[in-house]
């Protein structure tokens, strides 16, 4: 069945939808740094029970030209087509409690009509709860938690959470808009935005899912197997650590860091990390330049780090990278 806007069709099939779920969401095509929202969507599609809700139509919503899908050739001919998707699906975690997750590309088209037809998912399942994450490069050492920016309305979240509330302004995504919609409505909804090492913003990053699962956890109940992820997380802090230990230039970098982030972190847990060491916040130009350099890297194929640290970093990812990171 096909909605009445038809950016969606319903499964027909799936019709014992509790009502009162946590909605769950995170797409990709934005800054993704450390692949923390790709990581954590196909963790929860391959380790959750799940079955697809509604599908969203790619033909009205994604520019094809600008992420070409993938088509697979054998020899002398096509033998597969994967087509990007983006999905509602209605899932279980670790103990049985169901809630709903949106997956899949993020629109690049009609983001209001996108966000409208979210907000009527939302009220035809009378979802209780929303929460949704994503990830951008931050001057913070690895050696460290990752902490992160708490947005919407759910204040318990932000007080106990949020390791930097500041007055900037950034990229905006299309779940920004979903966010902004809902405060308006006064739905309960939690914004995560990821803090990661800037340095490895273009790798795939293990302990970022887990944090990403961490914040869905604490936002809604849910329970979710990291087991994996934390084994693979100490495997890839250990190949790092190793190239730190031999490169007196990296090992400056990161002592850097650390040390701007244990000062400001000292005596008050969800004090920013982000200040330099005379104590002073990147300004709102510095960090919106900084997002949108990995941003226009990103969009341009083109796999280096943001340009105030790129020759450091760039002999980092190397050596990580040629020693199987």
């Amino acid at each position: 069945m096909q909605n009445s806007d038809g950016l969606y069709e319903l499964n027909p099939a799936v019709d014992d939808v509790p009502e009162g779920l946590h909605l769950v969401a995170g797409l990709t095509g934005f800054a993704d740094a450390g692949s923390a929202v790709t990581q954590l969507s196909e963790y929860l599609v391959t380790r959750v029970d799940h079955r697809e809700l509604a599908t969203f139509d790619a033909d009205i919503l994604l520019d094809y030209r600008a992420r070409r899908p993938t088509v697979y050739f054998d020899q002398d001919h096509l033998a597969d087509y994967r087509p990007p998707k983006l999905a509602l699906y209605l899932a279980t975690d670790e103990i049985g409690q169901p809630f709903l997750f949106l997956t899949g590309f993020e629109p690049d088209f009609q983001w209001e009509r996108f966000s409208a037809a979210v907000l009527q998912l939302i009220t035809r399942y009378k979802v209780k709860t929303t929460t949704w994450v994503h990830a951008i490069p931050m001057p913070v050492p690895h050696t460290r938690p990752i902490g992160v920016t708490v947005s919407g309305n759910r204040t318990e979240l932000i007080d106990a959470m949020s390791v930097w509330k500041p007055r900037t302004q950034v990229p905006a995504n299309a779940l920004h808009l979903v966010e902004y919609r809902l405060q308006q409505q006064s739905h309960p909804i939690a914004g995560f935005v990821l803090l990661i090492p800037h340095y490895l913003a273009d790798t795939e990053f293990p302990d970022a899912a887990v944090k990403a699962l961490e914040t869905i956890s604490a936002a809604t109940g849910l329970i979710f197997p990291t087991d994996s992820l934390r084994e693979d997380g100490r495997d890839f802090l250990s190949k790092i650590d190793s190239q730190v230990e031999i490169n007196p230039e990296l090992a400056r970098l990161v002592g850097s860091l650390e040390e701007r982030h244990d000062s400001y972190m000292e005596g008050n847990p969800l004090r920013s990390p982000l200040t330099d060491i005379d104590g002073e916040l990147p300004s709102a130009d510095e960090i919106a330049a900084e997002l949108e350099s990995f941003l226009a890297a990103r969009h341009r194929g083109i796999r280096k780090l943001p340009a105030t640290t790129a020759k450091t970093t760039s002999r980092f990812l190397v050596s990580v990278r040629s020693a199987g990171g």
